[in-house]
């Protein structure tokens, strides 16, 4: 699909899932979430089958170093479907060959081909390395925004309520 002379980019597949579980298991320590990572391989499995999200592997050597996935949204105030990256991880050996740089490209490539209005993601805090890169990439941070999250217990409760 993508190629460049140390690595390559491909779409994922249902086969993939392994590889996108072991580098989600990586992310979710770097990130220092490991408690967090419950997902498992066979859910990952049914989210590429089902095209819930899309994927992306890069490899180097034929061996994947890296993953990126997506899923589309919708903007009501574009009126247009946009991306949402959930997750982009690279292993640390394999970073500044460009190869985060070719996973973004490639959600703009198709976002612009497909008439969508923007790509979105988030990003933690105190992670400066890569909020940097976003900035050389051309994204805007929106501070004035902050995340929400309704989980566990409280979306049982607040689904259970009459």
């Amino acid at each position: 699909m993508t190629g460049h002379p140390s690595f390559s980019i491909r779409e994922a597949r249902p086969r993939d899932a392994e590889t996108v579980h072991r580098l989600v298991l990586a992310l979710a320590e770097y990130e220092k979430l490991g408690h967090e990572a419950q997902a498992t391989e066979q859910d990952f499995y049914g989210a590429l089958a089902t095209k819930r999200v899309q994927g992306l592997i890069a490899e180097v050597d034929g061996e994947p170093v890296g993953f990126c996935l997506y899923y589309e949204t919708f903007s009501t105030f574009t009126g247009r479907a946009g991306y949402w990256i959930e997750d982009v991880f690279v292993e640390p050996e394999h970073r500044r060959l460009g190869i985060g740089r070719a996973f973004f490209q490639h959600v703009a490539k198709r976002a612009v081909a497909e008439g969508h209005s923007r790509v979105e993601w988030s990003v933690l805090d105190w992670n400066e390395p890569a909020i940097a890169f976003y900035r050389r990439i051309g994204a805007v941070g929106l501070n004035e925004w902050t995340d929400q999250r309704l989980d566990g217990e409280a979306l049982h409760a607040l689904a259970a309520q009459g």
